[in-house]
């Protein structure tokens, strides 16, 4: 699984600054999902946004995101406004639109890594799962979810997606293709790479759309985190027409990058 990191998120949407806080991106169909435009790629593109329009340096800690309306591929254009919060945190927040709709906005927090006397604490510890190099490639099918191409998913533990299983959670390492670095951004596409927790149970696929999401930072990513990264998603209820999902994100070396939550509508 070697991993190429010319490209970054910028390069891969070509984000262009076109006014004062004002920029754009193109996402291609190839990054289409199971409804539309991969949702952890809107997330990454609002995180970048929100470095270059002022998290600068600062690593991000957090990601609050909602879903507008229903984005399409093609341009997006993106709005930020930055908010102080002191020498060592800033909170950005971005807009997305495509026309003149608003179809996803978040709000960024990035902060500064400082010493305290606090003793740290690493988070949930790894699953044990064979190395990536010992599991085999699982494919989502591009006819269904042309973003499964960008994707290598090597299933580590648990069912697989629309096998009538009884548990409902993946485990599996993940790597983008082509290769990028891991990052906040990345991270956020990574976050959402396997299908909906409770697809196991399933033998036939429904439409899951996400209207929010939000994901929580564990180191500041100074230490480069190589690709693939084991990613462990979970339902945690689903009824109603909602669905819960908790993903939890380690690297090779069982470091925990990222936990996020993805709130979801069950259209089927």
């Amino acid at each position: 699984m070697m991993q190429l990191t010319a490209r970054s998120v910028s390069d891969a949407f070509a984000i262009v600054e076109t006014d004062y806080r004002v920029w754009q991106a193109h996402v291609d169909k190839s990054w289409r999902g199971w409804t539309g435009p991969h949702g952890g790629v809107i997330a990454a593109l609002l995180i970048e946004v929100a470095r270059r329009a002022g998290g600068g340096e600062l690593p991000v800690r957090a990601v609050d995101q909602r879903f507008l309306g229903r984005p399409t591929e093609g341009a997006f254009t993106f709005r930020a406004t930055v908010h102080s919060v002191g020498r060592s945190t800033a909170v950005v927040d971005v807009q997305a639109f495509q026309g003149p709709g608003v179809i996803a906005s978040a709000s960024i927090t990035f902060g500064r890594t400082i010493p305290t006397g606090v003793a740290e604490h690493t988070g949930a510890v790894a699953p044990e799962v064979v190395a990536p190099e010992q599991c085999q490639s699982f494919a989502l099918p591009p006819e269904i979810v042309p973003v499964g191409a960008h994707f290598d998913i090597r299933p580590a533990a648990g069912p697989l997606p629309l096998t009538g299983a009884a548990e409902s959670v993946m485990c599996a390492w993940i790597a983008i293709v082509p290769g990028m670095p891991t990052d906040a951004a990345t991270l956020a596409i990574l976050a959402d790479a396997l299908p909906p927790a409770f697809f196991p149970t399933l033998t036939a696929p429904v439409a899951v759309p996400t209207v929010a999401l939000s994901m929580h930072l564990h180191t500041d990513l100074l230490d480069s985190a190589p690709q693939p990264v084991l990613v462990r998603t979970t339902n945690v209820s689903t009824g109603g027409g909602w669905s819960v999902d908790d993903i939890d994100i380690w690297d090779r070396g069982g470091r925990m990058l990222a936990s996020a939550r993805q709130t979801r509508r069950v259209l089927g």
